[in-house]
C-alpha cells in the first residue's frame, strides 16, 4: 500500500495528514497538528517562519515514525504572503497579509498601472494585501535590493526541505502578477511596475516534482520521500478536494471563498466591478469572490463568550431576535482590535446589538446575505444559474449558518464536513 503526506497549513493551525487509497476511497489520518498565527513585531503583523519550518520538520518525523515508507509529500498554505531571499538567506520579517503596510503601495501601483488594466491582464480581484502591493511596498522601502528570489510560503517551505526553489501556478495567480490568458508571470506588467524581472521565473504546475529531501532533513526526519507541488494555495487544494461536477462552491474558513470552476477566465468589466477573481486551479479557473468568513464569528466568540463552547455560544445567537445586519466585506472587519467595536461602528447608538447573542445573530445572518449577493453576482458574470452550493471547510460544520445560507440563497446546500484541502492535496499526489 502506498502512503502520501499532505502538509496543510492555515492561518491558525497546521496539520500533517497521511493518506492512502483503500477500496477505491482515500483514507486519511492526522499524525501531527500545530498552532499558527500572526505575531506583532516592531508595530507590524508578521509570521514566525522559523517556527513554521520547525513544526513542518517535527510533523515529518511523526509521519515517518508511524509510516516509514511515504511516497511523497506536498505542502499547501494560505495565499499572497512570501519570503524574500538573498541566495540562501531569508530577508526577514515575513509580513502577514493582515498587516497594513500596503496603504501607500496601492496608490503607487495604480498610478503606474490603473486597476482596470491590472484586472484586464490578470483577472485578479482587488485586495489591499495582494502580493503585487506587498512587493511594491518592498520596492519603495529598498527591501528588494540584492534580493535573488521571492518564494510563496509553501514553496519556501519546500525549498527548505529540498534545496530547490520553485514557483507553483495556483498560488502564483494570487500575486496579481500572472497573466490570465498565458498562465505565466506577466513580464510587461512586472516591467511597468519596476519590479526586478529575475524574481519571476517559469511557473510549475500541480503534480510537478521538486525533488527528494535534503540528506540532513531526511536524517532528522527519519525517512526520505519525494516532494511534489500540489495546488499549493490551500483554497485551490480545497476546491480540488470537493466531489462536484457542477454547481457553485463555498470554501468556508477564516475567509469565505464562493465561486465556480470555469474552463476560461472571465475578465469582464462586470466581473471587475463585482470584485471577482480568476485564480488558478488544477486544469480550470477558480472564478470566485473573497468574502469575510468565520473570522468574524470566531473573534466575536473569543471576545464575548470565551468561557462557552462554540455550540453553546451559537445557541445564544439562535435565541436572539436581533435583525440588524452589516456588510461583511467592509474593511473594518479585517483586523480590528475589537471585533465587537467594529460591529458597533456599523450602527447608530440606539440600534447596536446588546447581548452576545445579538452579535452572533448579526454575524451569521450578514454572512448568509453576503453569500446570497455573491451567488447573484456569480450568475450574472457567468450567465449561469447555480442551484447547488457545496460547502467545505470549518464552516461546513456550522449547521445554523448552513441553514441560513440555504434559506437566503434559495439553493440546495451540500455541506461536506470533510478535510477538502488535505484531500485535494493528496489527490494531486496520487495521480499517476
Amino acid at each position: 500500500m502506498k502512503y502520501f503526506l499532505a502538509i496543510d497549513i492555515g492561518a491558525s493551525s497546521g496539520r500533517h495528514i497521511v493518506g492512502r487509497k483503500e477500496g477505491g476511497e482515500v483514507r486519511t489520518e492526522e499524525v501531527y497538528r500545530f498552532p499558527n498565527g500572526v505575531k506583532e513585531e516592531a508595530g507590524h503583523l508578521v509570521w514566525d517562519i522559523r517556527a513554521l519550518l520547525s513544526h513542518v520538520k517535527r510533523g515529518l518525523k511523526a509521519a515517518f515514525a508511524k509510516y516509514p515508507r511515504i511516497e511523497s509529500l506536498a505542502i499547501d498554505t494560505w495565499a499572497v504572503d512570501y519570503v524574500l531571499m538573498k541566495g540562501e538567506s531569508e530577508v526577514l520579517p515575513c509580513y502577514s497579509y493582515r498587516d497594513g503596510r500596503t496603504k501607500g503601495a496601492v496608490e503607487a501601483v495604480h498610478a503606474k498601472v490603473p486597476f482596470e488594466k491590472l484586472y484586464a491582464r490578470t483577472g485578479i480581484q482587488f485586495q489591499p494585501f495582494n502580493t503585487v502591493y506587498q512587493l511594491s511596498d518592498d520596492l519603495a522601502r529598498g527591501r528588494l535590493d540584492g534580493v535573488t528570489d521571492f518564494l510563496m510560503i509553501p514553496e519556501y517551505l519546500s525549498y527548505k526541505l529540498t534545496g530547490v526553489k520553485a514557483h507553483e501556478y495556483t498560488n502564483a495567480t494570487t500575486t496579481g502578477l500572472v497573466n490570465a490568458q498565458t498562465g505565466e508571470y506577466d513580464r510587461e506588467l512586472v516591467e511597468a511596475l519596476g519590479l526586478p524581472a529575475h524574481l519571476f521565473g517559469k511557473l510549475s504546475r500541480p503534480g510537478d516534482s521538486v525533488g527528494a529531501l535534503l540528506p540532513e532533513v531526511a536524517s532528522e526526519a527519519g525517512g526520505n520521500c519525494k516532494v511534489v507541488l500540489c495546488a499549493s494555495h490551500d483554497t485551490a487544494s480545497a476546491v480540488e478536494g470537493i466531489p462536484m461536477s457542477e454547481g457553485a462552491f463555498l470554501s468556508s474558513g477564516t475567509w469565505s471563498l464562493l465561486g465556480a470552476k470555469l474552463p476560461q477566465p472571465v475578465c469582464s468589466d462586470m466581473a471587475r466591478t463585482y470584485n471577482f477573481t480568476n485564480e488558478g486551479g488544477v486544469g480550470y479557473v477558480r472564478f470566485l469572490k473573497n468574502i469575510m468568513g468565520m473570522w468574524v464569528i470566531n473573534r466575536l466568540k473569543a471576545e464575548l463568550a470565551p468561557e462557552k463552547s462554540f455550540d453553546e455560544a451559537m445557541e445564544l445567537g439562535q435565541r436572539s431576535t436581533f435583525q440588524g445586519l452589516v456588510d461583511v466585506t467592509d474593511a473594518r472587519f479585517l483586523a480590528p482590535a475589537s471585533m465587537k467595536e467594529a460591529f458597533d461602528g456599523c450602527f447608530a447608538e440606539g440600534e447596536k446589538p446588546r447581548t452576545a447573542g445579538d452579535y452572533f445573530a448579526c454575524a451569521h445572518k450578514s454572512l448568509a446575505l453576503g453569500y446570497k449577493k455573491a451567488l447573484e453576482e456569480l450568475a450574472a458574470c457567468t450567465g449561469k444559474k447555480y442551484d447547488t452550493l457545496y460547502i467545505v471547510g470549518g464552516g461546513a460544520k456550522n449547521k445554523w449558518l448552513n441553514a441560513l445560507t440555504e434559506q437566503a440563497c434559495s439553493v440546495r446546500v451540500m455541506a461536506l464536513p470533510i478535510e477538502a484541502t488535505a484531500l485535494g492535496n493528496l489527490a494531486v499526489q496520487m495521480k499517476e
